[in-house]
């Protein structure tokens, strides 16, 4: 069924006034007739809502800096939101030392209603000292929550004492959960810090490889990283980092050697790809690893911009092997998958990038959409220059950089530069709004309310977003794919991740569970009316 207008109208009848002024500038149907649809993004969620959206700390700590796996990560705050930080996004890790990796810890100052009252200053502290002497980590991040803020204890001081104290770096994020609008201010807090005071502390003054890389915006949920870094090294790039996915805090002091970033999702790690070109003249190009095609697309522009013939070769030898393999086990798969529809809302990059993945299948997206996202995820980052700064956007300072003098080098000629720009996505992102169908509908920041009426009204075959509404749409008789932590499965990325995740859709098809669960529009007439009495005042 086609979403109209007039169904929109229906739809938001329900909203007061001017909640519907406001929800409806956060909903498009797609008409690429249109020279550019705006959509509102990246502003608060309406109170009394039920959002999807995480908070601050959520983007800081639990995305950005939990899986650098070489550091301990202490939340300063009550026990509650510790546990979102115990690895609960599945951020796999390994390491030489097992001793070495601290990602099955939690770490939380546990602060009681006295320390609300008198401060938790002296805990934080005393805490530091603890970690020290048990673990002795190469580093400290220190993430304050909501009441840290309120009653402002100084994690910057103590951070301070605590470097002077033991010796090694300790990083204080002032990321409490109500700043920001949602977890996207937490990853911008988290990119300031770590490009401040991690990245380019390194000694390496040249890569100890060819074709450095770094990878941005790739957290290794279910063990994707490993499967990219392995198809990356096999062609022969060398990786020095990887953003934060199974990374470590001393190869992310040597980023700046890389000679090309990889950005994959773009809205949490796009902060610090800007500042790694402006410092150290390190273009960085939008990639996506996830399905077939966009892992070929981005294997041959990195070539591309690279130049090299014997990388290039090498690229398409690799590409032909794992398409030659992989084509006849997505064929059974399609033919269960082939037809269908799906709803793909997903925080980051991955309601944009599953798209590509679902067609391979034959599922179409009628709806898409993010839950943190800014417009320029949307509409493309040209449209940035026209953005309006408000209150909550100048919260989170930008972290202004400048050229370092002694390692700033420009990777390709600037006449280069330009060329490359024309012919891959170089330091340029064009945006989710771009791939989308006309009549299709795209939506900022979906609730469960609409998330109920999109899926009467447009019934999909999936839904692909995360662990908050996923219940809730299984009992209406659809399957979820969280794609979040994946529901326990994965890697996704790459040639073989395609063909998992094509064997998790398939299964989630043919499972026989659904059978058993009789959706809600079901027990109800679909037609509703009423009969007025009076009949015809002519009569």
């Amino acid at each position: 069924m086609a979403i109209d207008e007039k169904k929109l109208e229906e739809l938001f009848s329900q909203y007061p006034a001017k909640v519907k002024r406001n929800r409806k500038k956060h909903l498009i149907i797609k008409d690429s007739a249109e020279a550019r649809q705006e959509i509102e993004a990246n502003t608060r969620t309406i109170p009394g809502i039920i959002t999807n959206r995480g908070c601050a700390y959520a983007g800081c700590k639990g995305v950005v800096l939990g899986p650098l796996k070489d550091m301990i990560h202490i939340v300063h705050g009550p026990i509650g939101c510790g546990y979102y930080a115990w690895l609960t996004r599945r951020n796999k890790a390994e390491s030489e030392d097992p001793e070495r990796n601290f990602l099955s810890y939690c770490f939380s100052t546990d602060m009681q209603e006295s320390d609300i009252v008198f401060g938790g200053e002296k805990k934080l502290a005393k805490m530091i000292d603890e970690v020290m002497e048990t673990f002795s980590p190469n580093a400290i991040t220190i993430s304050a929550t909501c009441p840290v803020g309120l009653i402002g204890d100084d994690l910057g001081a103590v951070a301070k004492a605590a470097e002077e104290k033991h010796g090694i770096s300790v990083l204080s994020f002032n990321c409490e959960g109500y700043k920001g609008v949602s977890q996207s201010a937490g990853h911008h807090i988290a990119n300031n810090i770590l490009m401040d005071r991690v990245i380019g502390k390194g000694e390496l003054e040249e890569a100890e490889g060819k074709f450095p890389i770094n990878i941005l915006g790739e957290y290794n949920i279910g063990g994707d990283s490993w499967v990219i870094e392995k198809l990356l090294e096999e062609i022969g790039y060398t990786v020095i980092s990887v953003m934060t996915g199974d990374g470590s805090y001393e190869e992310l002091k040597n980023a700046h050697v890389a000679e090309l970033n990889l950005v994959q999702c773009h809205r949490s790690i796009n902060y610090i790809a800007e500042m790694l070109e402006t410092k150290y003249g390190t273009p960085w190009l939008k990639v996506n690893f996830i399905g077939v095609q966009g892992t070929i697309d981005s294997l041959r522009n990195m070539a591309i911009y690279f130049g090299d013939p014997e990388l290039i070769k090498k690229t398409e030898e690799v590409i032909a092997r794992e398409v030659a393999q992989i084509e006849p086990v997505m064929e059974q798969y399609k033919k269960i998958c082939q037809g269908k529809t799906a709803f793909c809302f997903v925080g980051g990059s991955r309601g944009h990038h599953y798209q590509g993945l679902f067609a391979e299948l034959g599922i179409e997206t009628v709806l898409a959409g993010y839950e943190f996202a800014h417009r320029d995820d949307y509409e493309g980052r040209e449209i940035i220059p026209d953005i309006k700064l408000d209150a909550d956007t100048k919260n989170i300072p930008d972290l202004h950089v400048e050229q370092d003098q002694r390692r700033f080098k420009l990777k390709v000629s600037p006449e280069r530069l330009e060329a490359l720009k024309k012919e891959i996505p170089l330091s340029d992102y064009k945006g989710m709004n771009v791939e989308m169908k006309d009549g299709h509908i795209i939506v900022d920041d979906l609730n469960h309310y609409e998330t109920e009426e999109f899926i009467k009204l447009l019934k999909p075959d999936i839904f692909a977003s995360g662990i908050k509404d996923k219940y809730v749409v299984q009992k209406m008789g659809i399957p979820a794919k969280q794609l979040h932590s994946y529901d326990y499965s994965g890697p996704y990325a790459g040639f073989k991740g395609a063909v998992k995740f094509a064997e998790d859709v398939a299964m989630g098809f043919a499972t026989p569970t659904w059978n058993f669960i009789t959706p809600p529009w079901k027990n109800k007439p679909i037609l509703e009316g009423t009969i007025e009495e009076g009949g015809c005042s002519k009569c």
